[in-house]
């Protein structure tokens, strides 16, 4: 279709989200979506650049690649592009200590900042850890702050897995905005700064780069604010709602990464 290769034909790089395109989480660990791996594989024979753009907020990068490989995704470390090594280079950098409400699962990220006498709070998508008791003491250290910071790994409203969706971490952050009366900083998609650090590691601009994801608003809009074509796939928490949705349209939804890669490969050099 001359549609499809006017808008792939310029494309040098590609960003890939994970949760819901490359695999569904779930019971021991998740399973990978039909023609998930091979598109990767495929990708990665390419002439095209590709990056792993997640905001996956339960896991190490470490313990999140390990599932990958176990899936029989051929990936590593260095090429993903995540939210809480990024979130500690901003503490970093400002002198942060945060108090932390996050999964266990991604603490050890955090292993080498100060968390003593907190001057801000973190946010990931703590799941379970969400109860009253720690969400009412990060609203309790970011009320006793004369300027308080909170950070918030990512913003989405929710994710699929094997059993069905999720809330994510977007709902909670949401809370303590609200009860404290300030906006977060969210340091993952759709933030620009996120997409624009996983550019730079792949060495394209954005106009050479298409984002391909599930999520209408941080995967796909996130991505179009910053200059990049997105496409939609119509696995993970995808809802037929989103080829309507009121702000977003993506550049081309497709039914999944397996069709994507099709497309993409068949008029990269056209």
């Amino acid at each position: 279709m001359a549609a499809w290769r006017e808008r792939l034909a310029g494309v040098r790089g590609v960003l890939l989200d994970i949760s819901g395109v490359l695999y569904d989480g779930g019971a021991g660990g998740g399973v990978p979506i039909a023609g998930s791996v091979e598109a990767v594989a495929r990708l990665k024979r390419s002439p095209l650049k590709v990056r792993l753009c997640t905001n996956e907020s339960q896991k190490s990068r470490r313990e999140l690649v390990g599932l990958l490989r176990r899936l029989g995704f051929n990936v590593s470390e260095g090429e993903v592009t995540a939210p809480a090594p990024a979130a500690c280079q901003i503490l970093r950098a400002r002198g942060l200590r945060p108090h932390l409400l996050i999964h266990e699962g991604v603490r050890s990220e955090f292993d080498q900042i100060d968390t003593s006498n907190p001057n801000c709070v973190v946010m990931g998508d703590a799941a379970e850890g969400f109860s009253f008791q720690n969400m009412n003491k990060a609203f309790q250290v970011l009320m006793e702050l004369e300027n308080p910071v909170l950070i918030s790994l990512g913003k989405g409203r929710y994710y699929k897995e094997t059993s069905g969706l999720m809330l994510d971490v977007g709902a909670y952050m949401k809370a303590l905005e609200y009860a404290c009366g300030i906006e977060a900083e969210v340091v993952g998609k759709p933030s620009p700064e996120f997409f624009k650090s996983a550019l730079q590691e792949m060495g394209v601009e954005a106009h050479q780069a298409i984002m391909i994801g599930d999520d209408i608003v941080c995967d796909v809009g996130g991505a179009q604010r910053c200059g990049m074509q997105a496409l939609q796939v119509r696995t993970g928490k995808f809802r037929p709602s989103d080829e309507q949705h009121p702000e977003v349209q993506a550049n081309g939804y497709v039914d999944n990464l397996a069709e994507a890669v099709d497309l993409l490969l068949q008029h990269m050099d056209a």
